[in-house]
Protein backbone atom coordinates (compact mmCIF):
# COMPACT_ATOMS: atom_id res chain seq x y z
CA UNK A 1 0.00 0.00 0.00
CA UNK A 2 1.21 3.56 -0.67
CA UNK A 3 2.29 5.45 2.43
CA UNK A 4 1.24 8.94 3.50
CA UNK A 5 2.68 11.79 5.53
CA UNK A 6 2.76 11.66 9.32
CA UNK A 7 1.72 15.33 9.25
CA UNK A 8 -1.94 16.31 9.34
CA UNK A 9 -3.45 17.08 5.90
CA UNK A 10 -3.56 20.78 5.07
CA UNK A 11 -6.47 22.80 3.80
CA UNK A 12 -5.35 23.83 0.33
CA UNK A 13 -7.26 26.80 -1.09
CA UNK A 14 -7.91 26.96 -4.81
CA UNK A 15 -6.47 30.43 -5.43
CA UNK A 16 -4.11 31.95 -7.93
CA UNK A 17 -0.68 32.79 -6.50
CA UNK A 18 -1.20 36.55 -6.43
CA UNK A 19 -4.46 36.33 -4.48
CA UNK A 20 -3.01 33.65 -2.22
CA UNK A 21 -0.07 35.86 -1.22
CA UNK A 22 -1.51 39.37 -1.30
CA UNK A 23 -5.12 38.90 -0.17
CA UNK A 24 -4.51 36.81 2.94
CA UNK A 25 -6.52 37.55 6.05
CA UNK A 26 -4.14 35.60 8.31
CA UNK A 27 -0.85 37.33 7.35
CA UNK A 28 1.16 37.56 10.61
CA UNK A 29 3.63 40.28 9.56
CA UNK A 30 3.06 43.96 8.72
CA UNK A 31 2.87 45.67 5.31
CA UNK A 32 6.18 47.46 5.91
CA UNK A 33 8.08 44.24 6.59
CA UNK A 34 11.22 44.14 4.39
CA UNK A 35 11.16 40.84 2.52
CA UNK A 36 14.02 41.24 0.01
CA UNK A 37 17.30 43.09 0.52
CA UNK A 38 20.15 43.27 -1.97
CA UNK A 39 23.41 41.89 -0.56
CA UNK A 40 25.56 44.47 -2.36
CA UNK A 41 23.58 47.73 -2.46
CA UNK A 42 21.32 47.14 0.57
CA UNK A 43 18.35 48.38 -1.48
CA UNK A 44 15.18 46.58 -0.44
CA UNK A 45 11.48 45.93 -1.01
CA UNK A 46 8.77 45.64 1.63
CA UNK A 47 5.72 43.41 1.28
CA UNK A 48 3.52 46.44 0.58
CA UNK A 49 5.89 47.80 -2.06
CA UNK A 50 5.96 44.44 -3.82
CA UNK A 51 2.16 44.31 -3.89
CA UNK A 52 2.00 47.74 -5.56
CA UNK A 53 4.93 47.23 -7.93
CA UNK A 54 3.74 43.85 -9.17
CA UNK A 55 0.28 45.24 -10.00
CA UNK A 56 1.82 48.22 -11.84
CA UNK A 57 4.09 45.96 -13.87
CA UNK A 58 1.18 43.64 -14.67
CA UNK A 59 -0.90 46.51 -16.01
CA UNK A 60 2.10 47.72 -18.00
CA UNK A 61 2.44 44.32 -19.68
CA UNK A 62 -1.24 44.43 -20.57
CA UNK A 63 -1.20 48.04 -21.75
CA UNK A 64 2.13 48.36 -23.57
CA UNK A 65 2.63 44.82 -24.86
CA UNK A 66 -0.91 43.47 -25.06
CA UNK A 67 -0.15 40.55 -22.75
CA UNK A 68 -3.11 38.28 -22.05
CA UNK A 69 -3.72 35.29 -19.83
CA UNK A 70 -1.66 32.33 -21.04
CA UNK A 71 1.06 34.40 -22.74
CA UNK A 72 4.64 33.61 -21.72
CA UNK A 73 7.27 35.98 -20.29
CA UNK A 74 10.89 34.82 -20.40
CA UNK A 75 13.27 35.71 -17.57
CA UNK A 76 17.03 35.54 -18.14
CA UNK A 77 18.99 37.01 -15.25
CA UNK A 78 21.23 36.38 -12.27
CA UNK A 79 19.50 36.80 -8.90
CA UNK A 80 18.07 40.28 -8.36
CA UNK A 81 15.68 41.85 -5.87
CA UNK A 82 13.72 42.99 -8.95
CA UNK A 83 12.87 39.38 -9.82
CA UNK A 84 10.05 38.92 -7.24
CA UNK A 85 8.06 41.97 -8.41
CA UNK A 86 8.45 41.02 -12.07
CA UNK A 87 7.45 37.42 -11.38
CA UNK A 88 4.46 38.29 -9.21
CA UNK A 89 3.37 41.00 -11.65
CA UNK A 90 3.33 38.56 -14.53
CA UNK A 91 1.31 36.08 -12.45
CA UNK A 92 -1.19 38.86 -11.50
CA UNK A 93 -1.87 39.31 -15.22
CA UNK A 94 -2.25 35.55 -15.79
CA UNK A 95 1.07 35.48 -17.67
CA UNK A 96 3.19 32.33 -17.49
CA UNK A 97 6.78 32.91 -16.31
CA UNK A 98 9.53 30.88 -17.97
CA UNK A 99 12.90 31.49 -16.26
CA UNK A 100 16.11 30.46 -18.02
CA UNK A 101 19.67 29.91 -16.85
CA UNK A 102 21.64 33.16 -17.50
CA UNK A 103 24.63 30.98 -18.32
CA UNK A 104 22.88 29.62 -21.42
CA UNK A 105 24.44 30.04 -24.84
CA UNK A 106 22.55 31.80 -27.61
CA UNK A 107 21.30 28.50 -29.03
CA UNK A 108 20.20 27.17 -25.64
CA UNK A 109 18.23 30.33 -24.87
CA UNK A 110 16.76 30.41 -28.38
CA UNK A 111 15.52 26.85 -27.90
CA UNK A 112 13.67 27.77 -24.70
CA UNK A 113 12.22 30.98 -26.17
CA UNK A 114 10.90 29.08 -29.17
CA UNK A 115 9.66 26.04 -27.26
CA UNK A 116 7.89 28.13 -24.61
CA UNK A 117 6.47 30.63 -27.11
CA UNK A 118 7.75 33.59 -25.07
CA UNK A 119 6.20 36.91 -26.07
CA UNK A 120 8.89 39.02 -24.33
CA UNK A 121 11.94 38.54 -22.13
CA UNK A 122 13.42 40.37 -19.14
CA UNK A 123 17.19 40.41 -18.69
CA UNK A 124 20.11 42.54 -17.45
CA UNK A 125 22.61 44.64 -19.40
CA UNK A 126 25.32 42.09 -18.58
CA UNK A 127 23.47 39.43 -20.59
CA UNK A 128 21.89 41.63 -23.26
CA UNK A 129 24.10 40.41 -26.13
CA UNK A 130 23.07 36.78 -25.65
CA UNK A 131 19.41 37.78 -25.43
CA UNK A 132 19.53 39.94 -28.55
CA UNK A 133 21.09 37.16 -30.61
CA UNK A 134 18.67 34.53 -29.26
CA UNK A 135 15.68 36.77 -29.95
CA UNK A 136 16.94 37.36 -33.50
CA UNK A 137 17.11 33.59 -34.06
CA UNK A 138 13.47 33.09 -33.04
CA UNK A 139 12.06 36.30 -34.54
CA UNK A 140 11.31 38.10 -31.26
CA UNK A 141 11.55 41.89 -31.83
CA UNK A 142 14.08 43.85 -29.77
CA UNK A 143 11.34 46.07 -28.34
CA UNK A 144 10.21 42.94 -26.48
CA UNK A 145 13.47 42.88 -24.50
CA UNK A 146 13.10 44.49 -21.05
CA UNK A 147 15.73 45.21 -18.43
CA UNK A 148 15.95 44.65 -14.68
CA UNK A 149 18.66 45.53 -12.18
CA UNK A 150 20.30 48.85 -11.31
CA UNK A 151 21.97 49.40 -14.71
CA UNK A 152 19.91 51.21 -17.35
CA UNK A 153 20.36 51.30 -21.11
CA UNK A 154 21.76 54.77 -21.78
CA UNK A 155 20.69 54.64 -25.42
CA UNK A 156 17.04 54.22 -24.43
CA UNK A 157 16.75 51.23 -26.72
CA UNK A 158 15.66 48.80 -24.01
CA UNK A 159 12.97 49.76 -21.51
CA UNK A 160 13.53 49.10 -17.81
CA UNK A 161 10.85 47.00 -16.09
CA UNK A 162 10.12 49.79 -13.60
CA UNK A 163 8.88 51.99 -16.45
CA UNK A 164 6.57 49.27 -17.80
CA UNK A 165 3.29 50.59 -16.48
CA UNK A 166 -0.14 51.65 -17.68
CA UNK A 167 0.47 55.24 -18.78
CA UNK A 168 -2.79 55.49 -20.75
CA UNK A 169 -4.77 56.23 -17.62
CA UNK A 170 -7.43 53.70 -18.55
CA UNK A 171 -8.84 51.51 -15.81
CA UNK A 172 -9.73 48.58 -18.02
CA UNK A 173 -6.69 46.51 -17.10
CA UNK A 174 -7.65 44.15 -14.31
CA UNK A 175 -6.29 41.12 -12.55
CA UNK A 176 -6.68 38.00 -14.67
CA UNK A 177 -9.44 35.54 -13.93
CA UNK A 178 -7.41 32.41 -13.25
CA UNK A 179 -8.46 28.78 -12.84
CA UNK A 180 -5.81 27.66 -10.29
CA UNK A 181 -5.83 23.94 -11.12
CA UNK A 182 -5.79 24.43 -14.89
CA UNK A 183 -3.87 27.62 -15.64
CA UNK A 184 -0.08 27.57 -15.67
CA UNK A 185 2.01 29.83 -13.47
CA UNK A 186 5.47 28.65 -14.51
CA UNK A 187 7.06 26.84 -17.40
CA UNK A 188 10.42 25.77 -15.99
CA UNK A 189 12.91 23.76 -17.97
CA UNK A 190 14.69 20.67 -16.72
CA UNK A 191 18.45 20.80 -16.55
CA UNK A 192 18.74 18.57 -19.59
CA UNK A 193 20.97 16.00 -17.88
CA UNK A 194 19.69 13.30 -20.25
CA UNK A 195 19.09 15.30 -23.41
CA UNK A 196 17.10 18.30 -24.64
CA UNK A 197 15.55 20.26 -21.75
CA UNK A 198 11.83 19.68 -21.20
CA UNK A 199 9.35 22.38 -20.22
CA UNK A 200 7.69 21.44 -16.93
CA UNK A 201 4.15 22.82 -16.66
CA UNK A 202 3.32 24.02 -13.14
CA UNK A 203 -0.10 25.41 -12.27
CA UNK A 204 -1.00 28.08 -9.71
CA UNK A 205 -2.48 25.36 -7.50
CA UNK A 206 0.74 23.32 -7.73
CA UNK A 207 2.70 26.25 -6.31
CA UNK A 208 0.28 27.47 -3.65
CA UNK A 209 0.05 23.88 -2.41
CA UNK A 210 3.80 23.54 -2.25
CA UNK A 211 4.20 26.85 -0.41
CA UNK A 212 1.92 25.53 2.33
CA UNK A 213 3.63 22.12 2.30
CA UNK A 214 7.07 23.77 2.61
CA UNK A 215 5.85 25.95 5.44
CA UNK A 216 4.47 22.90 7.27
CA UNK A 217 7.72 21.03 6.59
CA UNK A 218 9.67 23.60 8.62
CA UNK A 219 7.60 22.62 11.69
CA UNK A 220 7.21 26.24 12.85
CA UNK A 221 10.95 26.78 13.20
CA UNK A 222 11.44 29.34 10.42
CA UNK A 223 9.62 32.57 11.32
CA UNK A 224 9.59 36.27 10.51
CA UNK A 225 9.84 37.22 14.20
CA UNK A 226 12.23 34.48 15.33
CA UNK A 227 9.70 32.83 17.64
CA UNK A 228 10.03 29.13 16.75
CA UNK A 229 12.55 26.36 17.32
CA UNK A 230 12.95 22.61 17.91
CA UNK A 231 14.91 20.61 20.45
CA UNK A 232 18.21 22.23 21.42
CA UNK A 233 18.43 24.46 18.32
CA UNK A 234 18.66 28.07 19.59
CA UNK A 235 16.29 30.82 18.53
CA UNK A 236 17.65 33.66 16.37
CA UNK A 237 19.73 36.12 18.38
CA UNK A 238 17.76 38.77 20.26
CA UNK A 239 17.29 41.97 18.32
CA UNK A 240 18.21 40.29 15.02
CA UNK A 241 14.78 40.82 13.44
CA UNK A 242 13.84 37.17 13.17
CA UNK A 243 15.09 34.54 10.77
CA UNK A 244 17.13 35.64 7.76
CA UNK A 245 17.84 33.56 4.68
CA UNK A 246 20.77 34.09 2.34
CA UNK A 247 19.36 33.49 -1.14
CA UNK A 248 22.31 31.90 -2.90
CA UNK A 249 20.32 29.45 -5.02
CA UNK A 250 19.51 30.70 -8.54
CA UNK A 251 16.03 32.18 -8.86
CA UNK A 252 15.72 30.71 -12.35
CA UNK A 253 15.68 27.21 -10.84
CA UNK A 254 12.45 26.00 -9.25
CA UNK A 255 14.28 25.19 -5.98
CA UNK A 256 15.36 28.82 -5.57
CA UNK A 257 12.17 30.25 -7.06
CA UNK A 258 9.82 28.52 -4.62
CA UNK A 259 11.94 28.56 -1.46
CA UNK A 260 13.53 32.00 -1.85
CA UNK A 261 10.83 34.06 -3.62
CA UNK A 262 7.37 32.59 -3.08
CA UNK A 263 7.72 31.05 0.39
CA UNK A 264 9.19 34.24 1.97
CA UNK A 265 6.26 36.22 0.58
CA UNK A 266 4.05 33.89 2.60
CA UNK A 267 6.17 33.51 5.75
CA UNK A 268 7.60 37.06 5.94
CA UNK A 269 11.12 35.75 6.55
CA UNK A 270 13.73 38.24 5.30
CA UNK A 271 15.80 37.32 2.26
CA UNK A 272 19.29 38.67 1.56
CA UNK A 273 19.69 38.32 -2.21
CA UNK A 274 23.09 37.16 -3.46
CA UNK A 275 23.43 37.61 -7.25
CA UNK A 276 25.98 34.83 -7.60
CA UNK A 277 27.43 32.25 -5.24
CA UNK A 278 31.07 32.74 -4.28
CA UNK A 279 32.27 30.90 -1.18
CA UNK A 280 34.16 33.77 0.49
CA UNK A 281 31.40 36.31 -0.10
CA UNK A 282 28.87 33.73 1.03
CA UNK A 283 30.69 33.30 4.36
CA UNK A 284 31.17 37.06 4.83
CA UNK A 285 27.45 37.76 4.29
CA UNK A 286 26.48 35.08 6.82
CA UNK A 287 28.71 36.77 9.36
CA UNK A 288 27.74 40.38 8.55
CA UNK A 289 23.96 39.83 8.34
CA UNK A 290 23.58 37.19 11.03
CA UNK A 291 22.05 34.74 8.55
CA UNK A 292 20.09 32.00 10.32
CA UNK A 293 19.05 29.66 7.49
CA UNK A 294 20.29 28.72 4.03
CA UNK A 295 18.99 26.56 1.21
CA UNK A 296 22.04 24.88 -0.32
CA UNK A 297 23.10 22.16 -2.74
CA UNK A 298 25.77 19.47 -2.14
CA UNK A 299 28.65 21.35 -3.88
CA UNK A 300 28.18 24.18 -1.35
CA UNK A 301 28.38 21.67 1.51
CA UNK A 302 31.55 20.29 -0.02
CA UNK A 303 33.10 23.77 0.01
CA UNK A 304 32.05 24.31 3.63
CA UNK A 305 33.81 21.09 4.55
CA UNK A 306 37.04 21.73 2.65
CA UNK A 307 37.60 25.35 1.48
CA UNK A 308 40.32 27.18 3.48
CA UNK A 309 38.47 30.53 3.62
CA UNK A 310 35.62 29.11 5.71
CA UNK A 311 37.65 29.18 8.92
CA UNK A 312 38.13 32.96 8.67
CA UNK A 313 34.45 33.74 9.30
CA UNK A 314 31.99 33.45 12.17
CA UNK A 315 29.14 31.28 10.90
CA UNK A 316 27.60 30.61 14.31
CA UNK A 317 24.36 32.51 13.56
CA UNK A 318 23.29 29.65 11.27
CA UNK A 319 20.52 27.67 12.96
CA UNK A 320 19.96 25.17 10.14
CA UNK A 321 20.69 24.55 6.48
CA UNK A 322 18.60 22.63 3.98
CA UNK A 323 20.33 20.69 1.21
CA UNK A 324 18.50 19.56 -1.90
CA UNK A 325 18.85 18.87 -5.65
CA UNK A 326 21.08 15.79 -5.19
CA UNK A 327 21.73 13.18 -2.46
CA UNK A 328 24.01 14.23 0.39
CA UNK A 329 26.03 11.53 2.09
CA UNK A 330 26.40 10.94 5.82
CA UNK A 331 30.15 11.53 5.48
CA UNK A 332 29.66 15.03 4.08
CA UNK A 333 26.99 16.06 6.62
CA UNK A 334 29.28 14.98 9.45
CA UNK A 335 32.32 16.68 7.87
CA UNK A 336 30.47 20.02 7.63
CA UNK A 337 29.30 19.81 11.24
CA UNK A 338 32.72 18.80 12.58
CA UNK A 339 34.41 21.72 10.86
CA UNK A 340 31.85 24.52 11.17
CA UNK A 341 29.18 23.46 13.65
CA UNK A 342 26.59 23.97 10.91
CA UNK A 343 23.67 21.54 10.99
CA UNK A 344 22.52 20.22 7.61
CA UNK A 345 19.16 18.60 7.01
CA UNK A 346 18.15 17.17 3.68
CA UNK A 347 15.11 17.58 1.49
CA UNK A 348 14.03 16.06 -1.79
CA UNK A 349 12.27 17.57 -4.73
CA UNK A 350 12.01 17.78 -8.49
CA UNK A 351 10.88 20.43 -10.94
CA UNK A 352 7.87 18.19 -11.54
CA UNK A 353 6.90 18.46 -7.83
CA UNK A 354 7.05 22.28 -7.59
CA UNK A 355 9.67 21.20 -6.24
CA UNK A 356 9.84 19.93 -2.64
CA UNK A 357 7.91 16.92 -1.35
CA UNK A 358 10.10 15.31 1.34
CA UNK A 359 12.18 16.92 4.09
CA UNK A 360 13.92 16.09 7.34
CA UNK A 361 12.36 17.67 10.43
CA UNK A 362 14.79 20.05 12.14
CA UNK A 363 14.92 17.87 15.25
CA UNK A 364 15.91 14.81 13.18
CA UNK A 365 18.89 16.29 11.37
CA UNK A 366 21.40 14.29 13.46
CA UNK A 367 19.36 11.14 14.06
CA UNK A 368 18.57 10.26 10.45
CA UNK A 369 21.67 11.54 8.64
CA UNK A 370 21.69 10.33 5.05
CA UNK A 371 17.89 10.36 4.89
CA UNK A 372 15.98 12.95 2.88
CA UNK A 373 13.38 12.94 5.63
CA UNK A 374 9.65 12.41 5.73
CA UNK A 375 6.86 12.91 3.21
CA UNK A 376 5.07 16.26 3.08
CA UNK A 377 1.36 16.52 3.97
CA UNK A 378 -1.31 15.84 1.32
CA UNK A 379 1.02 13.48 -0.53
CA UNK A 380 1.28 9.75 -1.17
CA UNK A 381 4.39 7.79 -2.14
CA UNK A 382 5.41 4.25 -2.98
CA UNK A 383 8.53 2.38 -4.04
CA UNK A 384 8.15 0.08 -7.04
CA UNK A 385 10.22 -2.63 -8.63
CA UNK A 386 12.66 -1.64 -11.34
CA UNK A 387 13.31 -3.58 -14.55
CA UNK A 388 16.13 -5.98 -13.89
CA UNK A 389 15.90 -5.73 -10.11
CA UNK A 390 14.43 -9.20 -9.74
CA UNK A 391 10.89 -7.93 -9.11
CA UNK A 392 8.17 -8.87 -11.57
CA UNK A 393 6.09 -6.38 -13.54
CA UNK A 394 2.58 -7.36 -14.51
CA UNK A 395 1.42 -7.59 -18.09
CA UNK A 396 -0.27 -4.19 -18.01
CA UNK A 397 3.19 -2.69 -17.31
CA UNK A 398 1.93 -1.22 -14.05
CA UNK A 399 4.71 -1.04 -11.51
CA UNK A 400 4.79 -3.62 -8.72
CA UNK A 401 5.13 -2.08 -5.29
CA UNK A 402 7.96 -3.43 -3.12
CA UNK A 403 7.81 -4.04 0.62
CA UNK A 404 8.91 -1.48 3.20
CA UNK A 405 12.69 -1.42 3.46
CA UNK A 406 13.18 -2.87 -0.02
CA UNK A 407 14.88 -0.81 -2.70
CA UNK A 408 12.74 0.45 -5.56
CA UNK A 409 11.88 3.41 -7.74
CA UNK A 410 10.05 6.27 -6.04
CA UNK A 411 6.55 7.21 -7.24
CA UNK A 412 4.75 10.32 -5.94
CA UNK A 413 1.21 11.66 -5.96
CA UNK A 414 -0.11 14.96 -4.64
CA UNK A 415 -1.42 18.48 -5.35
CA UNK A 416 2.05 19.79 -6.18
CA UNK A 417 2.72 17.29 -9.00
CA UNK A 418 3.02 18.97 -12.39
CA UNK A 419 0.47 18.98 -15.19
CA UNK A 420 2.79 17.52 -17.81
CA UNK A 421 5.73 18.25 -20.13
CA UNK A 422 5.16 21.13 -22.54
CA UNK A 423 4.32 19.87 -26.03
CA UNK A 424 5.57 16.38 -25.12
CA UNK A 425 2.51 14.15 -24.56
CA UNK A 426 4.43 10.90 -25.01
CA UNK A 427 7.08 11.83 -22.46
CA UNK A 428 4.34 12.93 -20.08
CA UNK A 429 2.56 9.59 -20.54
CA UNK A 430 5.82 7.76 -19.83
CA UNK A 431 6.08 9.12 -16.29
CA UNK A 432 2.64 10.39 -15.23
CA UNK A 433 -0.28 7.94 -15.20
CA UNK A 434 -4.03 8.54 -15.30
CA UNK A 435 -4.29 8.22 -11.52
CA UNK A 436 -1.77 11.02 -10.96
CA UNK A 437 1.22 8.87 -9.97
CA UNK A 438 4.53 10.40 -11.06
CA UNK A 439 7.46 8.09 -11.73
CA UNK A 440 10.49 10.02 -10.44
CA UNK A 441 13.35 7.91 -11.79
CA UNK A 442 14.98 8.01 -8.34
CA UNK A 443 15.94 4.86 -6.45
CA UNK A 444 15.64 4.36 -2.69
CA UNK A 445 13.60 2.96 0.18
CA UNK A 446 11.60 3.89 3.30
CA UNK A 447 12.52 2.56 6.73
CA UNK A 448 10.37 1.60 9.72
CA UNK A 449 10.47 5.18 11.07
CA UNK A 450 9.06 6.69 7.88
CA UNK A 451 12.43 8.12 6.86
CA UNK A 452 13.07 8.00 3.13
CA UNK A 453 16.46 7.35 1.54
CA UNK A 454 17.43 8.08 -2.06
CA UNK A 455 20.47 6.20 -3.29
CA UNK A 456 20.62 7.08 -7.00
CA UNK A 457 18.89 7.54 -10.33
CA UNK A 458 17.48 4.54 -12.22
CA UNK A 459 19.30 5.56 -15.40
CA UNK A 460 22.59 6.19 -13.57
CA UNK A 461 22.88 2.86 -11.75
CA UNK A 462 25.93 0.91 -12.84
CA UNK A 463 25.24 -2.71 -13.79
CA UNK A 464 28.26 -4.86 -12.91
CA UNK A 465 27.59 -8.49 -13.91
CA UNK A 466 23.95 -8.12 -12.94
CA UNK A 467 24.68 -6.35 -9.66
CA UNK A 468 23.48 -2.76 -9.26
CA UNK A 469 26.04 -0.21 -8.08
CA UNK A 470 24.90 3.26 -6.95
CA UNK A 471 27.38 5.97 -7.99
CA UNK A 472 26.28 8.26 -5.15
CA UNK A 473 27.26 5.64 -2.56
CA UNK A 474 30.80 5.40 -3.91
CA UNK A 475 31.05 9.20 -4.17
CA UNK A 476 30.02 9.42 -0.52
CA UNK A 477 33.02 7.31 0.46
CA UNK A 478 35.48 8.95 -1.91
CA UNK A 479 34.77 12.55 -0.93
CA UNK A 480 36.12 11.63 2.53
CA UNK A 481 39.57 10.81 1.07
CA UNK A 482 42.35 13.28 1.93
CA UNK A 483 43.46 13.61 -1.71
CA UNK A 484 39.98 14.39 -3.08
CA UNK A 485 38.25 17.77 -3.34
CA UNK A 486 35.37 16.54 -5.52
CA UNK A 487 34.42 13.35 -7.35
CA UNK A 488 31.91 11.74 -9.69
CA UNK A 489 31.48 8.03 -10.40
CA UNK A 490 30.08 6.64 -13.64
CA UNK A 491 29.84 3.25 -15.31
CA UNK A 492 32.22 2.56 -18.23
CA UNK A 493 32.36 -0.45 -20.51
CA UNK A 494 35.07 -3.06 -19.95
CA UNK A 495 35.75 -5.28 -22.95
CA UNK A 496 37.89 -7.54 -20.80
CA UNK A 497 35.12 -8.20 -18.27
CA UNK A 498 32.19 -7.85 -20.66
CA UNK A 499 30.30 -5.54 -18.32
CA UNK A 500 30.05 -2.03 -16.97
CA UNK A 501 32.52 -1.15 -14.22
CA UNK A 502 32.68 1.86 -11.86
CA UNK A 503 35.18 4.63 -12.66
CA UNK A 504 35.91 7.70 -10.52
CA UNK A 505 36.55 11.14 -12.01
CA UNK A 506 38.49 12.97 -9.30
CA UNK A 507 39.32 16.62 -8.64
CA UNK A 508 42.55 16.25 -6.70
CA UNK A 509 43.31 18.52 -3.78
CA UNK A 510 45.68 21.12 -5.21
CA UNK A 511 44.50 20.56 -8.79
CA UNK A 512 45.74 18.31 -11.59
CA UNK A 513 49.26 19.74 -11.28
CA UNK A 514 49.48 18.22 -7.81
CA UNK A 515 48.79 14.68 -9.07
CA UNK A 516 51.64 12.35 -8.19
CA UNK A 517 52.45 8.93 -9.58
CA UNK A 518 50.42 6.30 -7.78
CA UNK A 519 47.68 8.67 -6.56
CA UNK A 520 45.06 6.93 -8.64
CA UNK A 521 46.03 3.47 -7.43
CA UNK A 522 46.09 4.66 -3.81
CA UNK A 523 42.52 5.94 -4.17
CA UNK A 524 41.39 2.69 -5.82
CA UNK A 525 42.88 0.53 -3.09
CA UNK A 526 41.48 2.78 -0.35
CA UNK A 527 37.93 2.52 -1.68
CA UNK A 528 38.16 -1.18 -2.55
CA UNK A 529 38.89 -1.89 1.10
CA UNK A 530 35.61 -0.26 2.11
CA UNK A 531 33.06 -1.71 -0.32
CA UNK A 532 31.70 -5.04 -1.52
CA UNK A 533 33.43 -6.84 -4.38
CA UNK A 534 30.99 -5.72 -7.09
CA UNK A 535 31.42 -2.04 -6.11
CA UNK A 536 35.20 -1.89 -6.59
CA UNK A 537 36.68 0.77 -8.88
CA UNK A 538 37.54 -1.60 -11.70
CA UNK A 539 37.36 1.32 -14.13
CA UNK A 540 40.13 3.12 -12.28
CA UNK A 541 40.52 6.84 -11.62
CA UNK A 542 40.74 9.80 -14.00
CA UNK A 543 41.90 13.17 -12.68
CA UNK A 544 39.94 16.18 -13.93
CA UNK A 545 39.94 19.95 -13.35
CA UNK A 546 36.26 20.00 -12.37
CA UNK A 547 33.25 17.70 -12.12
CA UNK A 548 30.59 18.88 -14.59
CA UNK A 549 27.43 19.94 -12.76
CA UNK A 550 24.13 21.62 -13.52
CA UNK A 551 23.13 24.95 -11.98
CA UNK A 552 21.28 23.09 -9.23
CA UNK A 553 24.34 21.03 -8.30
CA UNK A 554 23.48 17.75 -10.01
CA UNK A 555 26.43 15.87 -11.47
CA UNK A 556 26.18 15.73 -15.26
CA UNK A 557 27.23 12.12 -15.58
CA UNK A 558 26.26 11.96 -19.25
CA UNK A 559 29.20 14.28 -20.05
CA UNK A 560 31.66 11.99 -18.27
CA UNK A 561 30.14 8.90 -19.87
CA UNK A 562 30.51 10.51 -23.29
CA UNK A 563 34.19 11.23 -22.55
CA UNK A 564 34.62 7.58 -21.55
CA UNK A 565 32.95 6.43 -24.77
CA UNK A 566 35.30 8.61 -26.83
CA UNK A 567 38.29 7.23 -24.96
CA UNK A 568 37.01 3.69 -25.51
CA UNK A 569 36.55 4.32 -29.25
CA UNK A 570 40.02 5.84 -29.60
CA UNK A 571 41.72 2.95 -27.82
CA UNK A 572 39.76 0.48 -29.92
CA UNK A 573 40.80 2.30 -33.09
CA UNK A 574 44.45 2.18 -32.07
CA UNK A 575 44.25 -1.49 -31.10
CA UNK A 576 45.30 -0.73 -27.52
CA UNK A 577 42.01 -1.43 -25.81
CA UNK A 578 42.67 -4.86 -24.34
CA UNK A 579 46.12 -3.91 -23.09
CA UNK A 580 44.76 -0.74 -21.47
CA UNK A 581 41.95 -2.47 -19.60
Amino acid sequence: MPFESHLQPLELPEQDISSFLFNRKDRPFPEDRVIFQDADSNSSFTFGELRALSAEFAKGLQSLYDFRKGDVLGLFSPNSIDTPAITLGALWAGVIVSPANPGYTVNELAYQLKDSGAKAIVTQLTTIDTVRKACAKVGLPEDRILLLGEARDQTGRFKHWSSVRNISGTSRYNKANISPKKDLAFLVYSSGTTGTPKGVELTHYNLTSNILQLNAGEYGNLTWDGSGTSGDIPLPRKGSGGDKILACLPFFHIYGLTTSILLPMYSGVKIIVLPKFEIEKFCRLIQDHGITYIYVVPPMCLLLSKHPCVERYDLSSIRMTNSGAAPLTRELVEAVFRRTGIKVKQAYGLSEASPTCISQPWADWATSIGSIGKLFPNMQAKFCAMPGSGEEHDSSSKATEVAQGRTGELYLKGPNIFRGYHNKPEETKGCLDDEGWFRTGDVGHIDEHGDIYITDRVKELIKYKGFQVAPAELEGHLVDHDLIDDVAVVGVESQELGTEVPRAYVVRKGGKKAVEEGDGERIVQWLNGRVANHKKLRGGVRFVDAVPKSASGKILRRILKEEARKEYAELEKEGRLRAKL
